[in-house]
């Protein structure tokens, strides 16, 4: 997840209130589980009070009677941390009986004695023998003429706290695999519903690298209404662009007709000066005009979801041509280019950039041209391909100087050779509308080498 994205955004969102909810639940929960524990061991010592409540109400057991372990081996057992107490309070000869547990000592009082009525029970922690940490039930009782009486039953606290302990780590565990569970399911529900915008990403890059034309598929009721509008918008680009390639086409059999026909006239008239400015202006202004007539149609044809073409059959195919062409010469094409070079473009720009390469090689070549396709990482980019193809000849090559000049639109060394002299800039034209480029440079074999960059698919 990226840090803007939307995923991340939602994944932090339900995430933080998931595991807030949790710890306010466990907060909750261990608050409220530790007087239960303390109610339920209080349970246990009113148990034992009550037994020392009816003995010593019993008129049998009004003397030295009272039964010390009252059912429970720990009140024999010294210093085990259950205690009793009975202690006279009627202001009379002070009295206090207590377990055999106890030993020499006696068990403290609950704070704030003044406020306990007789018959009430009062509970409470309380610092016992060697620092013990006990909790202790106490009532007050009044049997009349016998006397009034206070009686503590008192219990090893440890149990409390090794049972809150026990349960608050078993809280953390249960708790911590619910908070870990409920991650991975908000991060498989995150996925899931932003899956159809993933898969819309994917569409429009396949559409942009050529290997479809719409988005297609059936998306959520939320997302089918983008789709839709992507798709219209697709269909209105590529009849744009349509409308554009006629209108271009319409233009240039428009303009050629009247030049034509200016041409004709000024050569019927050899020897006079109109004619002859005529004929060099009407030349200048065909070449202006299939110069930029070529250029907007080249822009506006890769202006269209690109297309993926296969390099070798179009290379081989012009390679034939060109030998057949300029068989006089009896030309070798020696043609490396694996199976698997695409071009992400359209054929016919493809066959115009790389024909215009071989056809001005083969006009300077001696005997031999050579072509090589390779495919090799983008520059700045990892994911993405460029491809690399390279036409030498073994001509008499040209200067730095002179390889800066023919790269400029309609300029041209020699003018024995036929053409306009315009091949060159259309492919650094094209190439550049592609972002690719075209370099000049010499040759292995010993003449010009042009190597063309361009997007591979």
């Amino acid at each position: 997840m990226r840090a803007n994205s939307l995923a991340l955004r939602l994944f932090v969102s339900a995430t933080g209130w998931t595991v807030g909810i949790l710890i306010l639940t466990a907060i909750a929960l261990s608050s409220l589980y530790r007087p239960v524990i303390e109610r339920t061991f209080d349970r246990r010592l009113d148990v034992h009070l009550n037994n020392l409540v009816a003995d010593l109400s019993s008129p049998e057991e009004a003397g030295d009677k009272f039964a010390q372990s009252l059912g429970e081996p720990l009140f024999e057992l010294p210093l085990s941390g259950w205690y009793w107490q009975v202690t006279r309070v009627d202001g009379k000869k002070r009295d206090v009986r207590v377990s055999n547990s106890l030993w020499d000592h006696e068990l403290p009082r609950l704070p704030k004695p003044e406020t306990a009525g007789i018959g009430e029970t009062r509970e409470g922690y309380v610092q016992g023998p060697d620092e013990q940490k006990l909790r202790l039930v106490e009532r007050i009782i009044d049997l009349g003429a016998d006397g009034r009486f206070l009686v503590a039953v008192a219990g090893d606290a440890t149990e409390i706290l090794d049972e809150t302990e026990a349960f608050y780590q078993a809280l953390a565990i249960t708790f911590g695999a619910l908070t870990v569970v409920l991650i991975l399911t908000t991060m498989f529900q995150v996925r899931f519903g932003l899956a159809p915008l993933k898969r819309i990403s994917e569409s429009l890059t396949a559409i942009r690298s050529g290997m479809t034309e719409r988005l297609e598929g059936i998306f959520p009721d939320e997302i089918a209404p983008l789709a839709r509008e992507t798709n219209a918008l697709i269909d209105a680009n590529r009849q744009i662009v349509e409308r554009a390639r006629t209108h271009v086409g319409n233009l240039a059999h428009a303009l050629k007709t009247p030049l034509s026909v200016m041409v004709n006239e000024a050569a019927g008239r050899a020897d006079d000066p109109l004619a002859i400015k005529v004929r060099e202006q009407t030349d200048i202004m065909r070449d202006q005009v299939v110069h930029h007539l070529e250029r907007a149609r080249l822009a506006a044809r890769v202006t269209v979801v690109s297309t993926l073409t296969d390099v070798a059959p179009v290379v081989t195919a012009l390679a034939r041509s060109m030998e057949k062409i300029h068989r006089d010469k009896q030309i070798a094409i020696a043609i490396e280019a694996p199976d698997h070079a695409k071009f992400l473009g359209e054929r016919q720009d493809l066959e115009e950039m790389i024909g215009n390469l071989l056809d001005n090689a083969c006009k300077w070549a001696q005997s031999r041209v050579a072509v090589e396709v390779t495919c090799v990482p983008s520059a700045g980019s990892s994911n993405s391909q460029a491809l690399h193809i390279v036409v030498d000849d073994d001509g008499k090559g040209l200067s730095a100087a002179e390889r800066e000049q023919v790269a400029h639109r309609g300029s041209r060394l020699d003018e024995s050779k036929p053409g306009s002299g315009l091949g060159l800039s259309i492919v650094v034209e094209l190439a550049s509308l592609y972002g690719g480029s075209l370099s000049l440079g010499t040759a292995p074999i010993g003449g010009l080498r042009a190597q063309l960059v361009l997007p591979a698919g």
